[in-house]
């Protein structure tokens, strides 16, 4: 490795991950200093914090103002849980999986709530499936941004507007990078620590009037526990939506999210958060133009994710080998970059084809990005010999 130079500058900031996300520009600790700490979250002031974490995230993101949204248990896996063990059972049910959250969600309604109408339409990594083939009439559920794939929506021209079903939508990698039409989607769930680079546990519940009045009509068939209620006696639990949290949320992480929330809307907003996702995916982009070793998973620009920015080795020395030692190849790979600290948490999910996940949402600065990809080619480079070296 000696023989490869390397480059001269490093990122400031290393760190890449996908989730838990970069922590925002000009961080420290000290913003967290006027956290509640050792206070009720039930108390006047503890649900005051909350509720502002509720109204902030309603207009940064400019949810409609008849939308709930709620702060709920177990991150956006409990979001979405919540929603699936509520909502569906009434209608048949679409399930579109094209990376490994997707195709969590559809076990989930298989195997665990064993609905009994229910339809996969599937595509394989890289790939989105045939988005016209889903039915209006019945409820669908779907993730906006596969986080393992780098796979987004590349819009929600697909959804109908005067659907009978209820769309269900994981948007916990997309929510402040990318366009998400709330006027399509009956249910957003997200988590703090994706995209605007808060802690995690936390996760955001949105419901359209359509969906609360599934709730209100709607008695599932299965036992419901009580972290996943959202209504009683057949009415919504307001409280719910109003800072009254289901279980004790951590005031810390809240006044995490609210500090994200500020920088978010010191730096301009919702506008300002897409184009700088959208700035770090093209230097990506541009990279990858001109580099022969790499590609994008994502094979159709158009559904290209401009936050969970996935990359295929395609260097035929390495794309011929066997799919574990392609595997080792990509871990190799980024566990040189962590330990130079030039970039961490960058290889692919763990049921993710062999390959790099690079975080490329608003909190992570362009010039981190530049100054890390000469030290993707040279820690291939590295790799690559010490591949021939072993062969």
């Amino acid at each position: 490795m000696a023989l490869f130079e390397q480059p001269a500058q490093r990122p400031a900031n290393p760190c890449f991950s996908s989730g838990p996300t970069a922590k925002r520009p000009g961080w420290s600790p000290e913003v967290l200093r006027g956290a509640l700490l050792g206070r009720s979250h039930r108390a006047k002031p503890g649900k005051a914090r909350l509720l502002k974490a509720i109204d902030e995230t309603r207009r940064i993101l400019r949810v409609p103002a008849d939308y709930r949204i709620g702060i709920v248990p177990a991150s956006d896996t409990g979001a979405v849980e919540m929603a699936l063990w509520s909502l569906l059972g009434p209608r048949g049910v679409d399930v579109l999986s094209w990376e490994s959250f997707g195709s969590a969600w559809v076990t989930d309604i298989l195997k665990q709530l064993r609905l009994q109408d229910v339809r996969v339409l599937e595509a394989p990594y890289g790939e989105l499936p045939d988005l016209s083939n889903v039915d209006p009439a019945r409820d669908v559920v779907f993730t906006w941004n596969g986080t393992t794939s780098g796979v987004c929506a590349p819009n929600g021209d697909w959804i109908a507007a005067t659907r009978d079903g209820l769309t269900i939508c994981d948007a916990t990698s997309a929510v402040f990078a990318q366009a998400l039409p709330f006027d399509k989607l009956d249910v957003v769930t997200f988590s703090w620590q994706k995209v605007l680079g808060g802690e995690a546990q936390h996760g955001m519940l949105i419901l359209s009037p359509r969906a609360v009045e599934r709730l209100e009509c709607y008695q599932p068939a299965w036992p419901m526990p009580k972290i996943f209620r959202l209504t009683s006696k057949g009415k919504l639990i307001e409280g719910v939506f109003a800072g009254e949290t289901i279980n004790t949320p951590s005031m810390l992480c809240v006044e995490d999210y609210l500090d994200a929330l500020a920088w978010a809307e010191r730096i301009g907003g919702l506008d300002a958060l897409h184009a700088r996702a959208d700035r770090n995916a093209a230097r990506i982009a541009g990279w990858v133009g001109r580099t022969g070793w790499v590609d994008f998973l994502a094979r159709d620009p158009a559904t290209r994710s401009n936050t969970s920015v996935c990359l295929t080795i395609v260097d035929p020395a390495v794309a011929g080998l066997p799919s574990e030692a392609q595997a080792n190849f990509a871990m190799s790979l980024a566990g040189l970059l962590e330990a130079e600290g030039v970039a961490y948490d960058i290889a692919s999910y763990r049921d993710a084809p062999p390959g790099l996940r690079i975080w490329c949402g608003a909190t992570v600065e362009a010039d981190d990005i530049e100054a890390l990809l000469p030290w993707l080619d040279w820690a291939f480079a590295a790799t690559k010999a010490e591949l021939r070296q072993a062969a």
